[in-house]
């Protein structure tokens, strides 16, 4: 193992806390790093020299080259999987090279996934196969654009080296960049180990962190419970405005700092149904498209009971406490998907009946097996051009249920004020004409593997711009054919 000098300037503020949170594990060399992908516009927002790292990005992203100054950590964490307890997970597969401040002050993870086995790993090789690789940096990098919070990719690299799953697969090894890696699995790893004094470490550093006003608070550990609560209702929220599927939401890939974290099984839909589920692992349907607010909030219930003894010195009132905030996630949770559909669907006053409005269109999509991105998309030229209803009801094969509901629309739209331009243009900020479509995904992933990585080129500038339509985007856009459809998507471990 080398080390180099770097553009990356490291304080790593999680190495410095106790030896037990962490352990110390160097990446695992491969024979033949190839860059395949260097996110530029994330290396300047970053702070880094994108061309340096362009020459020395094989070496420091596959882990061949550490640099000076990298922590090179797996961080320990347990987790709740599919509702059962497991006491010991951590970074199996992922370490951490260190922290970095970006261009704005704010500190990031630098971490590379797939970079070899760790004390953690489990009999596990560590490795990531190239196709898991492609789908989070595709993935992760649209979320990002779409205004979700989430990690980022800041490289991929392919190893040359074979992983072995159900057979050899072409190896490949993420840098993810995140706000943190801290999960409610890390303080649930303390907690299960009746370890109060880390828990109480832990979060005064999360405070420090991500949640500095929290400081201030006359009770810091009830504040930090309810900033993590409002972060991820208003996270899944988000999640499905845009019809997006998490797929695997165990504790364990819950992200403290409320960024969307771990893309494995992950998908958006194309035709809208509530219980639509992807993953391959999920057969009791547990992660389905609309369990997530019940998971988010069973979650969150979870990460209150590790924070039992610092809520309050009476445990009574410690549990009352928490109780009240966990019984009130469906709202806050409705509260935010509500403003976000209104959006969708061109309305700025909050009216009561919008509720029913909204799932008004939601069970004429479901019973009509409508396309969730392009009817909302479509729906912004009807709020202007009312003759464009036609191409919306194409989408249903019941287009008498979206006829009957757009009369109900155009009527609540004559409560609002301004024009219908501008309601359309609003519209259109809300409603992206492009997502990462699981078909588009698994062409770039095949392509991938043949050593072609211009499909996933292509695709990958375009995700860029998920509102705008530019030149050459439409083919991206459009939903798979029935011979295209990608139903099971996996994890990759």
């Amino acid at each position: 193992m080398s080390f180099r000098k770097t553009p990356f300037t490291f304080d790593n503020s999680y190495q410095r806390l106790p030896g037990h949170f962490h352990a110390h594990t160097l990446p695992t060399p491969v024979s033949a790093p190839r860059l395949i992908a260097l996110n530029t516009a994330l290396c300047a927002e970053l702070g880094l020299d994108a061309q340096e790292l362009e020459t020395e990005g094989a070496r420091i992203f596959s882990g061949n080259s550490l640099p000076e100054g990298a922590a090179s950590i797996a961080q320990a964490y347990a987790g709740h999987q599919f509702g059962n307890f497991v006491h010991q997970l951590g970074d199996g597969r992922a370490i951490l090279l260190g922290e970095i401040f970006d261009s704005r002050g704010v500190r990031r993870d630098i971490q590379l996934k797939g970079a070899g086995p760790t004390p953690f790993s489990r009999r596990g090789d560590g490795r990531a196969a190239l196709g898991p690789v492609l789908r989070e940096y595709l993935v992760s990098e649209a979320m990002h654009a779409l205004g979700i919070p989430t990690t980022r990719a800041l490289a991929a690299v392919s190893t040359g080296d074979p992983v072995f799953r159900e057979g050899p697969l072409p190896g490949a090894v993420l840098t993810r960049v995140a706000a943190s890696h801290i999960r409610v699995g890390t303080f649930e790893y303390f907690a299960a180990r009746e370890d109060d004094a880390s828990v109480e470490q832990l979060a005064w550093h999360v405070i420090e962190r991500h949640y500095p006003e929290c400081k201030e608070a006359e009770q810091p550990f009830q504040a930090l419970l309810q900033a993590v609560i409002e972060r991820q209702t208003s996270l899944v929220a988000r999640w499905m405005q845009f019809g997006f599927i998490h797929g695997v939401m165990n504790t364990d890939n819950m992200a403290i700092s409320g960024e969307t974290l771990d893309y494995g099984p992950c998908a958006f839909m194309d035709v809208y149904h509530p219980q639509t589920v992807f993953s391959a692992i999920d057969r009791g349907g547990r992660y389905a498209f609309s369990n997530q607010p019940l998971i988010a909030q069973w979650n969150l219930a979870r990460f209150a009971e590790t924070l039992l003894p610092f809520l309050d010195s009476t445990p009574d009132k410690a549990l009352e406490f928490a109780n009240a905030l966990i019984q009130k996630v469906p709202d806050l949770w409705k509260a935010h998907w509500l403003g976000g559909m209104r959006l969708k669907l061109g309305l700025k006053k909050e009216l009561a009946e919008d509720a029913g409005l909204i799932e008004g269109l939601l069970n004429a999509m479901q019973e009509g097996g409508a396309d969730f991105t392009l009817t909302f998309r479509r729906l912004c030229l009807a709020a202007e051009h009312p003759e464009a209803d036609a191409a919306v009801a194409e989408l249903f094969s019941t287009p008498e249920s979206y006829t009957l509901w757009a009369k109900e629309w155009r009527q609540r739209i004559t409560l609002e004020s301004g024009a219908a331009c501008a309601r359309a243009a609003a519209m259109r900020a809300a409603n992206p004409a492009l997502i990462p479509r699981n078909h588009r995904i698994a062409q770039a992933i095949e392509a991938g593997e043949q050593g072609d990585f211009s499909v996933f080129e292509r695709l990958r500038n375009h995700l860029l711009r998920p509102y705008s339509e530019p030149e050459g985007f439409e083919e991206l856009a459009v939903p798979p054919e029935p011979h295209e459809r990608v139903l099971r998507t996996f994890c990759g471990t």
